[in-house]
């Protein structure tokens, strides 16, 4: 009998994690379509068999941040089949859940609903793919959540300050605090961590006493000086960090000597991309929690398509491949067939028997051929193993190394973007757009808005589908100029103009907080223009529709006076199909509308009610000239701004001793939470399956104290 069974009692939390499910990746595809609902039946169904209290999700539920219906509805079934039943939950939470499920309609934990019966509820916090967007900010997490499958949690909307406030969880003689954010823009996160905007709230009462557990989803490894975020950054009172986002599989506790907690790692259940991270088996944990001690256990999942990644240098072997020989690119590619049929005999033999483990594997051979070597057609190559591999499209990756410093000129190396990306990082749009200006001709500079806010807005415009995100950017950085020549009251030049304008430009780029505050102002507008369109569309009835028919018919002839009603109907018949109307769905007005707009017109009848067409206000934006001409005819107004200074006063700074961070502690930040914190050490166990810190660590705690 294991260690862990042993300790399964009335006092021990068990719980299974698991982060980075993406479910909907590739779902399109013939063959990988299926591959992460397998694997999260997989995983809710070790949960039900080890008995869990709960499951934790660490972001990335979901691959789309709008999942197709297919995903969404068997990610429903799933939860349902799974987490649904009479099994009595033996925890209770403690805490206020007004405030940990705030965002929710029912901000209350989904077991203690009268109307639902769990028996295995589910936290999550969500990622950076699922993450809350729209004119009501909404994601697919809040689906779940409204229909009581899932306890979303971890939501912040705040751009100046974040209080995290845990989910206090009490069974038996264990107390756990589980703190949670969901995904944030990395350099967003990483000032308000520097600026000391970030704070975890904790219980005042026997605070010592609790095991505090924090669920994150941000880069952990570096990708630019702000792109991510440092584990010195978190409290250092906390035990375990639960750290998504990341997708190699580090599932095993690592402890960071200078903060002394411990971090886990669990990675992703499915492989989206074909680099050396993703290669790493895949596991889940099933973590322990008696309490301040804790035991994680790794679980390997078995439905996991195989995937198995090489590298190639042409130039290692000068033996095989002459240059010179005119048929040294068969030679090549006769070579990288020999590569790919010893890594499919690997594959063959590491299979496992499961019958729900996918058969086909992926294959990656990424070839460097630096040197003066030539490719061949990857295209042809590939029609080789089209029934062997899941990836025939992409088993060879061609790259070259580059030997001489690259000239510094107006184009964009494209091609080592892409070879960065295969490397497993992360090729971003703002990156693109921030180069692209910074290296680009005088001519076509950017004079009014920002790099980083056009970066921002259309990475808003690809990854979230905000189509006026760009326009209303432009208008609003437009008119904020605009404003700020009229107090300027400069002379009617031209060059003068254009001096003060780049001055202003420059001014916005150092305040980095001011430009975020634009940008998410224009996100804002972008939504708010799209709601106001929804709006309007569903102000026209059907009765108004009648009215509008006989004015097109009355105007037929004149395109000036059917232009807007015939735009209003359009909307309007639109909208009214999906709300209810007095007339029944098979009535006459739709059988009406489908034959035509003479028989329309006989089964609805004459309508004498007057009908007034909504009256749609344009803004004409002004240029810059115009706005300044317009200006000196007359007095500048007085703008009052109010100044918010947010006092962070009662935050601590980072300090290796643990000590004296003690002696910092604060006594009010709110009237139920306080700062500071006893960290309780424990001894690590060599196993590498099994991390087992059970024991007694009477004696680690007093050499630390």
């Amino acid at each position: 009998m294991s260690a862990g069974n042993m300790l399964d009692d009335t006092d021990t939390l068990k719980i299974l994690i698991a982060t980075d499910i993406h479910l909907g990746y590739l779902e399109k595809d013939a063959v990988r379509g299926g591959d992460t609902l397998v694997t999260f039946d997989e995983i809710l169904r070790c949960a039900q068999d080890n008995e869990v209290d709960f499951i934790l999700l660490g972001g990335d539920l979901f691959h789309d941040n709008k999942p197709s219906r297919k995903t969404l509805h068997t990610c429903m079934e799933l939860l349902r089949k799974y987490c649904m039943g009479d099994t009595p939950i033996q925890f209770e939470i403690l805490s206020d859940q007004s405030v940990n499920f705030g965002f929710s309609k029912f901000p209350w934990v989904n077991y203690q609903d009268g109307n639902l019966n769990i028996s295995i509820p589910v936290f999550s916090v969500h990622g950076n793919h699922d993450d809350p967007t729209g004119a009501d900010a909404l994601c697919a997490l809040d689906l779940l959540s409204c229909a009581g499958l899932i306890n979303h949690f971890g939501r912040t909307m705040s751009v100046e300050k974040i209080d995290i406030s845990p989910v206090l969880i009490q069974k038996g003689d264990t107390r756990l605090a589980l703190y949670g954010l969901g995904s944030i823009p990395d350099e967003r996160l990483y000032r308000m961590f520097v600026n000391k905007q970030v704070t975890m709230l904790r219980p005042k009462e026997e605070e010592d006493s609790w095991f505090n557990m924090f669920v994150i989803h941000q880069n952990r490894s570096k990708h630019g000086a702000t792109n991510y975020i440092p584990e010195q950054f978190l409290d250092d009172f906390l035990d375990l960090v639960i750290w998504g986002h990341e997708h190699e599989c580090k599932i095993a506790p690592a402890r960071n000597e200078q903060q002394l907690f411990y971090v886990s790692q669990p990675g992703s259940s499915v492989v989206t991309s074909l680099s050396p991270g993703e290669a790493v088996k895949k596991h889940i944990g099933l973590l322990r929690i008696k309490g301040k001690k804790m035991n994680m256990q790794k679980i390997p999942l078995k439905t996991i398509r195989q995937f198995f990644i090489e590298d190639v240098v042409l130039g290692d072997h000068p033996d095989i491949f002459n240059q010179d020989h005119p048929k040294v690119t068969q030679k090549i590619e006769a070579f990288c067939v020999e590569q790919v049929e010893g890594l499919l005999d690997v594959a063959e033999s590491e299979r496992i028997g499961n019958p729900q483990q996918p058969e086909k594997p992926l294959i990656r051979l990424r070839v460097d051929y630096s040197g003066g070597f030539e490719p061949f057609n990857t295209l042809r190559f590939s029609q080789r193993f089209v029934d062997r591999v899941a990836n025939p499209k992409d088993i060879i990756h061609f790259f070259r190394h580059r030997e001489h410093k690259e000239r510094n000129d107006t184009k964009i190396n494209f091609e080592n973007f892409a070879n960065k990306s295969s490397e497993g990082m992360t090729l971003r749009v703002e990156d693109l757009v921030k180069q692209y200006f910074e290296t680009a001709e005088k001519s076509i500079q950017l004079s009014l808005l920002t790099e980083r806010g056009m970066g921002e807005a259309v990475q808003e415009f690809v990854d979230k589908e905000e189509k006026d995100a760009i326009d209303e950017l432009v208008k609003f950085q437009l008119e904020k100029t605009q404003r700020y020549l009229k107090e300027r009251r400069i002379d009617a030049i031209e060059d003068k103009i254009d001096e003060e304008v780049r001055q202003f430009r420059e001014i916005r780029r150092k305040n980095i907080a001011e430009e975020d505050e634009e940008v998410k102002e224009a996100i804002t507008r972008a939504r708010a223009h799209r709601a106001e369109g929804k709006g309007v569309s569903s102000l026209v009835s059907d009765d108004d529709m009648d009215c509008m028919d006989s004015i097109d018919e009355r105007n037929a002839d004149s395109d000036e006076n059917t232009s807007l009603p015939t735009r209003g109907r359009g909307r309007g018949r639109g909208s009214s199909r999906s709300q209810s109307s007095s007339t029944g769905r098979g009535g006459s007005r739709r059988a009406g509308r489908s034959s035509g707009k003479e028989t329309g017109k006989e089964s609805r009848g004459s309508s004498n009610r007057a009908y007034k067409a909504p009256v749609v206000t344009q803004i004409k934006n002004k240029s810059i000239q115009e706005a300044f001409k317009a200006s000196s005819q007359r007095p500048a107004p007085t703008i009052s701004t109010e100044i918010i200074i947010s006092d962070d006063s009662d935050m601590d700074d980072v300090s290796l001793s643990r000590s004296s961070k003690l002696n910092q502690r604060t006594s009010s930040i709110s009237a139920s939470f306080s700062k500071g914190v006893n960290f309780h050490d424990d001894e690590e166990d060599d196993d590498e399956d099994e991390y087992d810190p059970f024991k007694s660590s009477a004696s680690s705690r007093k050499a630390r104290r």
